[in-house]
């Protein structure tokens, strides 16, 4: 039963709570590079670096606003950047009160030895400190992300041979190490595992080299490293059901930014209900 994740209805947020700002500082997998993501809605949300992103905090916008939820959301990010980057050179823009704040990592944690986060827990562990400074309720999550097929089926690269999933699994143990030796952080968002679920439901096709699968999706763009459309629609609902603690499900088939991106209704229906079970269930069940 939904009451047994204590979820909150948007009614009783919209009525009690005061406008939220939340924060998200990452890279290129957060401003929905190679998609029309990247410039969706740029007028909704605040760019710290002026550089005109809409991307997943603009989708995390717009569901919010359907849902009846007041959040003020900004964004600082730049492409191929780590969080030790972040707080090296945007350290002003990110030094600010948020109510709360979502952190995206490099898409292998540590660019020359991925899986390894050696260096990330001493970033998180900082940009976490700077962030409770000004607030000391901030409520903080960071992302665990997708596998990235560009690294699992070509030779000679750090998951060949591995199944797809695999990659988001090692990620999302490796964030869940972060988080226990920064626990200033509140969540690991399953992101990845929302990816894995996805494939696992048949609503995705599990290797972007060979071909789309009939009736399914790409979760990946045509790199076969950032996320298509849909999955950064995905990566949206996963976040937005993991801070808020909203039933996703219930934006339903009609849900005005699938319908501005071009996403078919049906997939945005079984999109939210994987998010759902993610973010909210913590597993993912199959139909």
């Amino acid at each position: 039963m939904l009451g047994a994740f204590f979820l909150l209805t948007a009614a009783a947020l919209s009525s009690s709570e005061p406008p939220r700002s939340i924060l998200f500082v990452g890279n290129s997998f957060t401003f929905g590079a190679m998609s029309d993501v990247m410039t969706y809605r740029t007028n909704s949300v605040t760019d710290l670096n002026g550089d005109g992103m809409g991307g997943v905090p603009a989708l995390f916008k717009r569901f919010a606003d359907e849902a009846g939820l007041d959040y003020q959301v900004s964004l600082e990010t730049a492409a191929g950047q780590t969080l030790a980057w972040h707080l090296a050179n945007k350290r002003s823009v990110i030094d600010q009160a948020w109510d709360a704040v979502v952190l995206q990592q490099y898409s292998t944690l540590d660019p020359d030895k991925p899986g390894d986060v050696t260096s990330t827990i001493p970033a998180a562990r900082d940009l976490t400190g700077l962030l409770r400074k000004r607030n000391p309720n901030v409520d903080i999550s960071l992302v665990a992300t997708w596998s990235r097929p560009d690294l699992t089926y070509p030779p000679s690269k750090h998951w060949s041979g591995e199944p797809v999933t695999r990659m988001a699994l090692d990620l999302r143990k490796a964030d869940d190490r972060v988080r226990q030796e920064v626990p200033a952080i509140a969540r690991v968002i399953p992101v990845g595992q929302a990816f894995n679920c996805a494939i696992a439901r048949g609503i995705a096709d599990p290797d972007p080299y060979d071909g789309l699968d009939q009736g399914k999706i790409d979760l990946w763009a045509s790199d076969h490293y950032h996320a298509s459309t849909a999955g950064y629609y995905l990566e949206a609902l996963t976040i937005f059901a993991a801070v808020t603690r909203t039933d996703v499900r219930k934006l339903g088939r009609s849900e005005e930014a699938a319908r501005d991106l071009g996403i078919p209704p049906a997939i945005a229906e079984e999109l939210q209900d994987t998010a759902f079970r993610l973010a909210i269930a913590r597993r993912c069940h199959m139909p």
